[in-house]
């Protein structure tokens, strides 16, 4: 049996816009063993993916590159391919391991790349580009479900540049708690605190704040469930697009054009400097996303 390794050693928005990717590779390699070198800590949604046999557990290196191959053992894989990143220290981890073949940008052969793409797109575009016809629109993990589910307010994100103020989401969920919604706060371990600050801000009921309680399963199902999600340009953004449910993203730095949501999803995008985004229209964007099922069924993959 041919042996594939993929590498894509990031976070959990990372994870899913190669999605379609790996599921063009799962289509043209139907009886090879895929193996996704990841951090152990994405194994629930890598599962959910459908694309992917094996794991392969590997640190992350959201902030400095791959220092080393992936503990890869056996004999060479078949294929290795980068959908990792186009510097030097991923092609030569992967290299390392001297695969049957590499496809990858940055090295002989290989299409260019382009700074401006969509990071969907750009990894459609190398896998499509080696006989693996790949659909940029294949994001979905599974179907919204939660028209009567809370607001989920996510106020935490990686850098400081991309949160908006803590002070803001407080005062989106003390308004659509007035009117009569339920909201919950998540958000990781360390954010527990900020979670904490935006309830009470919030005025929110014990019980709110799920920051901290959740596992990344918890957290996917608790976005697939909820009326809407409200978020900073993080990978809770990224599954709100992968079931389908309506988001409002607040982008400061990073563009939307070139991570932002599906254009035809349930999903509004508001992009100025992150302290001129208003109360007044995050409270006005989820309640009319809210307010309108999409107008039709996702497509799930398991």
């Amino acid at each position: 049996m041919r042996r594939l390794l993929v590498l894509r050693a990031l976070g959990l928005g990372d994870l899913l816009t190669v999605v379609p990717a790996l599921r063009a590779l799962r289509t043209r390699f139907a009886d090879a063993e895929i193996w996704l070198a990841a951090p152990p800590a994405l194994a629930p949604l890598v599962r959910r993916t459908g694309a992917v046999d094996r794991l392969l557990p590997v640190r992350s290196a959201v902030r400095t590159p791959p220092t080393g191959p992936p503990p890869w053992r056996g004999p060479p894989p078949d294929l290795a391919v980068n959908l990792h990143g186009q510097g030097p220290q991923s092609v030569a981890a992967l290299r390392a391991l001297t695969p049957g073949e590499l496809w990858s940008y940055s090295i002989e052969g290989a299409p260019p790349w382009r700074d401006d793409e969509h990071e969907v797109r750009r990894w459609c575009r190398l896998v499509s580009g080696h006989g693996c016809p790949a659909d940029p629109t294949d994001l979905r993990l599974g179907a919204w479900r939660g028209s009567r589910g809370p607001y989920l307010l996510h106020p935490g994100a990686a850098s400081a540049e991309r949160r908006w103020p803590a002070r803001r989401f407080a005062e989106v969920g003390r308004e659509l708690a007035g009117r009569g919604h339920r909201v919950v706060v998540t958000g990781g371990p360390d954010e527990r605190d900020l979670a904490e600050r935006v309830a009470r801000g919030a005025g929110l009921p014990a019980g709110s704040v799920l920051a901290g309680r959740t596992d990344l399963a918890e957290l996917a199902d608790l976005v697939a469930g909820a009326r809407a999600v409200i978020c900073g340009d993080t990978g809770v953004a990224h599954l709100a697009s992968a079931y389908g449910t309506p988001s409002v993203v607040l982008f400061g730095p990073q563009p939307p054009s070139r991570w932002g949501p599906p254009g035809d999803g349930p999903h509004t995008v508001l992009r100025h400097p992150s302290l001129k985004i208003t109360v007044a229209e995050v409270v006005s964007a989820a309640l009319e996303r809210a307010s309108r099922r999409p107008a039709s069924a996702a497509r799930s993959r398991r």
